[in-house]
């Protein structure tokens, strides 16, 4: 599943080609994308709308758009977002969504798993709300502090590997990163989160944001499907330190990385840099 990092690769890359761009047409060929609401109801709701902003909040895509109307959109397991100039006919397999701009290119939501969902919420208030009941902090935003980890994490007896992939907790971490910031701050991912020290907080906190800026920085990981809206492939995968790295050498320490189940997801760990805890 995409994760921050790719969410955040894709709008950077869109933004530039939407913001200001008016929605010529909205078309939804697979309704399932926006159940219960009808593809029609959409429609009539962004059909000539200007495209204020392209935003990000965790894992979605906000489209804001004139009057406060908001295009909110989640890829799920298998969805892309991709630009198609103006001009290009090519056909594109999976397409769930298309966006017709003013200027003739298009945007389209690809997902041969067809899991992705779209909505229209009216108003940045229902906007604020329905972010807030799913949402925890932005971990690369002001907010996503230290002291604010601690508090997060104060009493809770949940792996800190399942607390990271918790969105309504911290948003935007998936499997992913939660392997790469668990290794960088040398913690097992079974740890109860609880049970951390000021230190270990103080290094998980540090690691959950070099970890997400590094995914950005490589515009994001193609592992799977993700994919940029030009096509092209992320390269974070050439860089993990750990993550699907079973049987390889620790980057750190030598000793070889191991996979076991954590949060119901396979993580990998290097069993002398992240000591297991007792009873786990």
């Amino acid at each position: 599943m995409p994760e921050l990092p790719e969410v955040e690769t894709i709008r950077g890359k869109l933004a530039p080609h939407l913001q200001g761009r008016r929605i010529a047409a909205f078309e939804v060929p697979d309704a399932r994308w926006c159940e219960p609401a009808a593809p029609g109801e959409l429609a009539d709701a962004l059909a000539g709308r200007r495209i204020e902003r392209v935003g990000r909040r965790g894992k979605y895509f906000d489209f804001e758009l004139a009057g406060e109307v908001h295009l909110v959109m989640h890829l799920r397991m298998t969805g892309n977002l991709l630009y198609v100039p103006p001009g290009d006919d090519a056909e594109r397999p999976y397409v769930r969504v298309r966006i017709a701009l003013d200027d003739g290119a298009t945007v389209l939501f690809t997902d041969p798993r067809r899991f992705g969902t779209g909505l229209v919420l009216l108003g940045d208030a229902a906007r604020d709300a329905y972010f807030d009941a799913r949402l925890g902090v932005e971990p690369l935003g002001p907010d996503f502090t230290p002291a604010a980890l601690r508090e997060l994490a104060r009493g809770r007896r949940a792996p800190v590997k399942a607390f990271l992939l918790s969105q309504e907790r911290i948003a935007g971490v998936g499997n992913i990163y939660a392997d790469e910031a668990l290794f960088r701050a040398r913690i097992h991912p079974l740890r109860p989160v609880g049970t951390l020290r000021a230190a270990q907080i103080e290094a998980l906190h540090g690691a959950v944001v070099e970890s997400l800026q590094a995914g950005i920085d490589a515009r994001g990981a193609s592992i799977d499907d993700f994919r940029h809206p030009d096509g092209a492939r992320g390269s974070f995968q050439d860089r993990f330190l750990v993550h699907r790295r079973e049987g390889e050498p620790c980057p750190r320490c030598g000793a070889t990385v191991v996979k076991l189940r954590a949060a119901g997801r396979g993580t990998y760990v290097c069993p002398r840099c992240q000591r297991r805890p007792r009873g786990a």
